[in-house]
């Protein structure tokens, strides 16, 4: 059998397909790694457009245009100049270098007017046209930087002159405040003229004396618990006409009305002659002096054993004892007046009287106030408008509250009330020693450290937990210091004008007089000749 010759083409087509199979692998691979490299790639082109595209909605809503934001850009050039040479003219003026000020505001207003130019023929400035105006800006903010007119100084400058503008405004206020107490505090002419035409009326006409002795035959009505009794302590005249009259024109009942007033030794007397010269409807008028009263004395008044303290007396009416520390109001004598206190002893004024709304004399009274005597105080002797609406009225702003005796007694956060128009229960007032309480924290306030100011803060602690509120509407504050809302004021029954802007001072707020003027008989022959209006 013939043997079959060796086939030498198998192997070489074995060695072609391995050739093949292997290049097309690399390729695959090189293929592959190719893509993934592109994928790697930032495309640059749409992130481009995005940016391109934030950029134009930006121009859009600052209205800048192309040529503006162009890196060769004349008018923004001149517009930069602008801006720090405007700067500059300022701490020039502060530098009282008031020449060179006014060649900075000179070239200010050549660069401007180019600008100008070039906006009104809506084509970009060339650098031909402006070279000058640059050149001159530039050699002018050089020579601002020589005169140390650069951005470290001009912070310290500033810084300085806030400083200053700072005290001098801390300094104004102080002196405003200062004068606005002392006016406030003043009696006008006017007032004081009154009183003395009333005190001459008084001691010259005998048919006046007559009359109060007619009145006097009246004095069951004094005790007559069926009646509304209301009491105002005052030394000023016209205010409390103000109050009495308005009380009797706005009263449904004026001959069921009683007024207890009580004065000083000074104004007893014409306070006397005007309320026996006036009729107001039928209203009954009492009028006593706090003098009078034998148990008002220093060995059972605070107060009055206060004023007989040297260091007291040099708190108040020196102003010596804290270099000026304290504000002006804080020492304010008033607040040592036995008027401003004598409200903390109205069952010892009026023995004989079981329930009385006390009023002070800065007050008008536009409604019906006989509701007042048929509300339930449910146990409670004072019923007051509480003024807690805001922050500012709780207790923590009254009083000082380091103090342990405060700290262990009061709430930080109750609710503040307003003295002025006040419905008292003197049938649980008494039963309560209610004046002892008091009695009791004036004493420990003898060195000022529990509050400063006033009678509102002892009145707080007097009644702390003994107050039921009122509805709002009975007492509508603010009217001599602040605006009030109009909606307030016209449904108020009683407004109050607490501040130092009274109605009847010139420094009252005139959009509020006229609520308090309409009580005034401007036509009676003594205002009349006093010029009171």
């Amino acid at each position: 059998m013939r043997r079959r010759t060796t086939d030498f083409r198998r192997p070489v087509r074995r060695r072609i397909s391995n050739v093949f199979w292997l290049t097309l692998c690399g390729l695959v691979v090189l293929l592959f790694v190719v893509l993934l490299s592109h994928d790697n790639q930032p495309i640059s082109r749409p992130a481009f457009a995005k940016r391109s595209g934030r950029n134009e909605r930006l121009m859009e809503g600052l209205n800048v245009t192309e040529e503006m934001i162009s890196a060769d850009s004349v008018s923004r050039q001149l517009s930069d100049q602008i801006s720090l040479a405007k700067s500059f003219v300022v701490i020039a003026k502060e530098s009282n270098n008031l020449q060179f000020a006014w060649e900075l505001s000179a070239q200010i207003r050549n660069s401007q007017i180019l600008l100008s130019n070039a906006a009104i023929r809506r084509t970009p400035l060339t650098t031909r046209e402006s070279v000058t105006a640059i050149r001159d800006m530039a050699l002018l903010l050089y020579q601002a930087q020589q005169l140390h007119y650069d951005s470290a100084t001009m912070i310290m400058r500033l810084k300085a002159k806030i400083q200053s503008l700072e005290e001098q405004m801390s300094s104004v206020g102080e002196r405003s405040s200062k004068y606005g107490q002392i006016a406030a505090e003043e009696v006008p002419k006017s007032l004081y003229c009154l009183g003395v035409q009333l005190t001459t009326e008084w001691f010259r006409s005998p048919n006046l004396q007559r009359k109060l002795k007619e009145k006097k035959q009246m004095a069951e009505k004094l005790k007559d618990n069926n009646l509304y009794h209301f009491c105002v302590f005052s030394d000023n005249i016209l205010a409390t006409s103000v109050v009495v009259n308005s009380t009797a024109l706005n009263s449904k009942t004026p001959e069921m009305v009683v007024f207890h007033i009580v004065t000083d030794e000074i104004n007893y007397a014409p306070m006397k002659a005007w309320f026996s010269l006036n009729n107001f409807r039928g209203v009954t008028v009492d009028v006593q002096k706090f003098e009078d009263f034998s148990w008002l004395n220093a060995s059972y008044v605070p107060v009055l054993k206060q004023l007989q303290d040297a260091e007291t007396q040099s708190y108040y009416f020196s102003g010596n004892t804290d270099d000026g520390r304290t504000p002006i109001k804080f020492r304010n004598p008033k607040y040592l007046s036995m008027l401003n206190h004598l409200r903390f002893y109205i069952p010892e004024v009026f023995p004989a009287l079981k329930k009385v709304v006390f009023l002070d004399d800065d007050v008008v009274v536009q409604k019906d106030l006989s509701g007042l005597f048929s509300i339930d105080l449910n146990g409670n002797v004072n019923g007051a408008v509480e003024t807690c609406m805001e922050t500012f009225h709780r207790y923590h702003k009254y009083l000082n509250y380091s103090h342990p005796l405060i700290r262990a007694h009061f709430d930080p956060d109750a609710c503040g009330w307003a003295f002025g128009m006040n419905v008292f229960d003197l049938v649980k007032w008494r039963r309560r020693n209610v004046t002892g309480i008091y009695h009791y924290w004036q004493e420990k306030n003898v060195d000022r450290t529990l509050w400063k100011l006033g009678t509102l803060p002892p009145g707080l602690l007097t009644f702390y937990g003994l107050t039921e509120a009122l509805d709002p509407s009975w007492h509508v504050l603010g009217l001599g210091y602040t605006n009030v809302d109009p909606r307030l004021i016209e449904k108020g029954a009683v407004l109050h004008y607490n501040g130092n802007s009274k109605p009847w001072l010139k420094i009252g707020m005139e959009k509020y007089k006229p609520l308090w003027d309409r009580y005034v008989d401007y036509s009676h022959p003594l205002l009349q000749q006093c010029n009171v209006h």
